[in-house]
């Protein structure tokens, strides 16, 4: 459940452009199979900040995934930001603009041709929220104790699709540092820009939604000569995320320490 003790920063203050006429109500609520607790119906994005003790200076913007519909909020969320925050990396949880769902949004079984306009009208929404986020990490990069040249993204699943964005489109002020793809990539085929940011993936071989497209993205970064770590694990699935499965996919977020020091933004 949410700690009162982390920050909330809203990202518009005078409300999301794009969906001001939205009207459903953002819930917390648990996914009884797994008991995965859910965020769903974001109107109003935010950032929840997590502060080291003794900040390092480098800082990750963290999306959590969930198909849009919803944020797998622990696992892919809090979680990460604690970690983060225990080795002495700032933390964000973005929460993005999702989809409207039903109160149990796992039993939610749209029309794919709805939902595909619905996403049509959604992803750049989704942009303009992770470009928002940092922008406010590095406008106010003092006030974290953190150095505005070492903020990076992180996302999973959906989140990181959200990741994706940033890092194929951005200006001087949103461009991130670092990005790291977790199990999510553009289904399109993409060119990397020039100025794209160094690039970390990870993925298990038997996630059937995601190793095609995270491999995908490897192979551009690498046609564009920009510096690209990937992990491919033989096992793990889709969504292994912080979850402890005895698998060697459990260990995905040391190797991703392990490049931010061989990059020099750790």
């Amino acid at each position: 459940m949410p700690n009162d003790q982390y920050p909330v920063i809203p990202l518009w203050p005078g409300g999301a452009p794009g969906s001001e006429t939205w009207e459903q109500v953002e819930r917390e609520t648990v996914m009884p199979e797994w008991q995965m607790p859910l965020v769903h119906n974001v109107v109003q994005p935010s950032l929840t900040v997590y502060q080291p003790a003794n900040p390092s200076g480098t800082a990750v913007i963290v999306a959590p995934g969930g198909g849009f519909r919803f944020l797998a909020i622990e696992h892919e969320g809090r979680q990460v930001a604690e970690w983060l925050c225990a080795h002495g990396i700032t933390a964000f949880i973005l929460k993005y603009r999702l989809l409207r769902t039903s109160p149990e949004p796992w039993k939610d079984a749209p029309d794919r041709a709805a939902h595909e306009a619905e996403m049509g009208r959604l992803l750049p929404l989704t942009h303009a929220d992770a470009a928002q986020a940092m922008r406010i990490v590095r406008a106010r990069a003092g006030e974290w104790q953190t150095d505005p040249a070492r903020i990076g993204i992180m996302g999973f699943s959906a989140g990181g699709l959200v990741a994706s964005q940033l890092a194929l489109d951005f200006t001087p002020a949103t461009r991130p540092d670092f990005a790291a793809v977790i199990y999510g990539a553009p289904f399109q085929e993409i060119s990397a820009p020039a100025g794209a940011p160094p690039l970390f993936l990870a993925c298990a071989q038997d996630d059937e939604l995601a190793a095609r497209p995270v491999v995908a993205m490897y192979s551009a970064w690498q046609a564009a000569k920009l510096p690209v770590e990937m992990h491919i694990y033989a096992s793990g699935s889709h969504g292994f995320g912080m979850r402890r499965l005895g698998l060697p996919c459990d260990s995905w977020i040391d190797r991703f320490e392990d490049w931010l020091k061989s990059i020099q933004l750790r």
